[in-house]
């Protein structure tokens, strides 16, 4: 194998100026992008990462969930091919980079090969996973977990929009259903370049983020039944308030996840009220309880104590909780040896890094049940992510994108 020196870099103009340019698609109504899955403008996406792709002498496959691969050939035809790639899809109110620069930055790397002429024993292949996000189809990495076997190609085509819209149906009415079957491919190894979307790089002043852990989750649909009656005229003691319950619980699982630091999270997001009324002392409130951590004894912990405390908090106040687990995720650890590849390349190439935990998911953690897998991480301003003012400087970009092509080529080989 041929050595490659440090003084490889991407070209970081041509990088961030394909970020613009697909920024152009699907923009949002703050400065960020609406590019939600298999819209149009999904499609429109699409169809400039291919025209790309084609440019720069790739040969574009597509599975049946629309996965798209687009291939640099190797020198060895058995050899099986090296990934990396994210997705394009973005939240109603997203970011331009979140998942993007994962796939623009793997496009940018395979064009710095082509300027430099140079050769891998193992192919290339650059991806965009469908539906990363699961914000117009539920759940997240839907198409990478169809492909890593996590769900079926059926119930994945079954899954509706808020407008009872199909996955399978709006996949191909943007033409975007390919013949490939899904999860066919073989993998020698895939590695995923994302922004952190958390606070801890930048605070740290760190470059970039090698990626050892994936976070594994527990989502549990609590209902917390009470008694509805005026707010005006029932005694305070004789109160049976269901929302009153959703409180104790809240502080709860922040007590419980405080006491599992680092790393591990809680908190309540979707909350529905009934009947929701400003005179009405809530009779039943609904809501999910999100879990994280990267340690699967950890998450175990967590939940052995909710359900050991959660009913008795209940109990004392004269509201019942009934719960059922509505998500799961165990943590995934990424391949060492992988990790090492991104390791080794930030050392080389002299970028201030440090290990970290994903605290979001992501499809290299489906894809790491199948192969060989790793993710880069570069600092996001202020960790924001999933909103219209998510930013990243070109610097974070291009470091990132150079240590994605350096560790890449470690993995598959240059040749002459």
């Amino acid at each position: 194998m041929t050595n490659v020196g440090q003084n490889l870099r991407i070209n970081s103009a041509r990088l961030w100026d394909s970020l613009m340019d697909m920024a152009k698609i699907g923009p949002g109504i703050a400065g960020g992008n609406n590019r939600q899955t298999l819209t149009d403008d999904d499609a429109e996406g699409r169809a400039l990462f291919q025209t790309w792709c084609e440019a720069a002498g790739m040969s574009m496959g597509v599975d049946t969930m629309g996965n798209m691969f687009a291939t640099r050939e190797g020198t060895d035809p058995d050899a099986l091919p090296v990934y990396m790639g994210s997705h394009l899809d973005t939240q109603p109110t997203g970011g331009k980079y979140d998942g993007v620069l994962g796939v623009l930055g793997a496009l940018e790397a395979v064009r710095t090969m082509n300027d430099l002429g140079i050769k891998t024993k193992h192919p290339i292949v650059v991806v965009n996973w469908t539906n990363e996000e699961g914000t117009r189809f539920a759940p997240a990495m839907l198409a990478s977990g169809v492909f890593a076997g996590k769900h079926t190609q059926d119930w994945a085509y079954d899954r509706v929009d808020a407008k009872g819209l199909k996955f399978g149906d709006e996949l191909k009415r943007i033409g975007w259903v390919g013949d490939e079957e899904v999860g066919a491919r073989k993998m020698h190894a895939l590695f995923e370049l994302h922004i952190e979307q958390g606070p801890i790089l930048e605070a740290e002043g760190r470059d970039i983020g090698v990626v050892t852990h994936g976070q594994g989750l527990r989502w549990i649909e609590c209902a917390v039944t009470g008694k509805e009656s005026h707010t005006g005229s029932t005694p305070m003691p004789m109160r049976k308030n269901a929302g009153r319950g959703l409180a104790l619980i809240t502080e709860l699982v922040h007590e419980i996840a405080m006491k599992h630091q680092p790393n591990s999270v809680g908190a309540i997001g979707h909350i529905d009220v009934y009947p929701n009324s400003r005179n009405i002392i809530p009779g039943k409130v609904v809501f999910t309880i999100d879990f994280r951590s990267h340690l699967q004894d950890v998450i175990d912990a967590m939940l052995e104590e909710f359900y050991a405390r959660a009913p008795a908090l209940c109990a004392d106040i004269e509201v019942s909780l009934e719960t059922e687990v509505v998500g799961q995720f165990d943590p995934p650890a990424f391949d060492e040896a992988c990790v090492a590849a991104v390791r080794g390349a930030a050392e080389k190439l002299g970028y201030f890094h440090m290990d970290i935990v994903s605290g979001a998911g992501h499809d290299a953690c489906w894809i790491n049940d199948v192969a060989p897998t790793a993710m880069i991480m570069c600092p996001c301003v202020d960790g924001l992510s999933h909103n219209e003012a998510e930013d990243i400087s070109p610097e974070w970009a291009a470091a990132g994108a150079d240590v994605l092509l350096h560790a890449v080529l470690e993995t598959a080989e240059v040749v002459g």
